[in-house]
């Protein structure tokens, strides 16, 4: 089977075998590695329970990590009382924020792509399968095509925020989710691509500050505000708004903005939220604890 190293390459030959991205994927995977498709797919869909009970541990836990910085603000988000998020944007926020909180507190380490960004692809893929009533394999798909673009990424420019900064991490786990849910409704590849470049173009220069160097503080946070931001991608591109920029060509722009990026604020925690005075305090309580 013939490789792909662009979101262009890899939507041209989904349209060509008239299949999903993801099955694609997994049929490139399968042959690459010898193996059976039927063996890449299930060890794929075993990752399905794993974000579900993330999402679940991370909502029936309120307690606070080890550092004490984060807990409990999925469950709180998820009682609260007003209504200016639809009932799917506020499930995608909830869902994302207890997985990184389960993360936080070592539940369960989900990289995904990284593990600053861990709870925006599951909770896009849980909130949208729920809203569609998608079973499992359907889910495997949506993650196949979610994991075929966060390698594509990799590839040309990255997905760690002390190479990217956090324009990388959550920028490439917004992009991915925003595919995947396009997936999940059965959109075209156009469209797929339209919600990946607008909502990774719209995240472009995001740096990685994280308080003494913890994948807590704003990393939590910010992973329920983008799994919101994947869902305005996703609305824009199947509502026929189109990306002028082309995707492949954003994922090259988040390269070059990545390199231009001082490394004070690429996840070394030189500067930033990092240095505030409240992160300052913080780092020195911790160092003494």
């Amino acid at each position: 089977m013939k490789g792909y190293h662009s979101i262009a390459e890899l939507m041209k030959q989904s349209d060509i075998a008239k299949c999903s991205p993801g099955e694609l994927s997994c049929r490139n995977e399968a042959e690459s590695t010898g193996k059976e498709f039927d063996v890449v797919w299930n060890r794929m869909k075993r990752l399905i329970p794993v974000f579900k009970d993330s999402i679940r541990k991370g909502l029936e836990s309120t307690s606070k990590s080890a550092s004490g910085l984060v807990g409990g603000d999925a469950e709180k988000l998820k009682n609260g009382k007003l209504n200016f998020l639809s009932p799917i944007c506020k499930r995608a926020a909830v869902y994302a924020i207890a997985t990184a909180e389960a993360n936080a507190k070592m539940f369960r380490i989900v990289a995904c792509p990284t593990a600053g960004s861990c709870g925006i692809v599951p909770s896009i893929l849980m909130a949208v399968g729920e809203e569609l009533n998608s079973d499992e394999d359907d889910l495997t798909r949506a993650l196949f095509t979610a994991g075929a673009i966060g390698k594509i990424v990799a590839e040309k420019a990255c997905i760690a925020g002390a190479v990217g900064g956090c324009q990388a991490e959550c920028g490439t786990a917004t992009a991915m989710a925003a595919a995947a849910a396009i997936d999940l409704m059965h959109g075209t590849t156009t469209q797929m691509m339209d919600a990946m470049a607008l909502a990774l173009k719209n995240l472009l220069g995001l740096v990685c500050d994280p308080v003494a160097g913890l994948v807590e503080v704003p990393c939590v946070k910010r992973n329920g505000f983008h799994a919101v931001h994947a869902l305005v991608a996703v609305e824009m591109a199947m509502s026929g708004i189109h990306s002028v920029i082309p995707v492949d060509e954003v994922i090259a722009a988040m390269d070059q903005i990545g390199k231009l990026m001082p490394v004070s604020l690429r996840e070394t925690s030189q500067a930033g939220l990092a240095t505030t005075k409240t992160g300052e305090c913080i780092n020195n309580r911790l160092r003494k604890k």
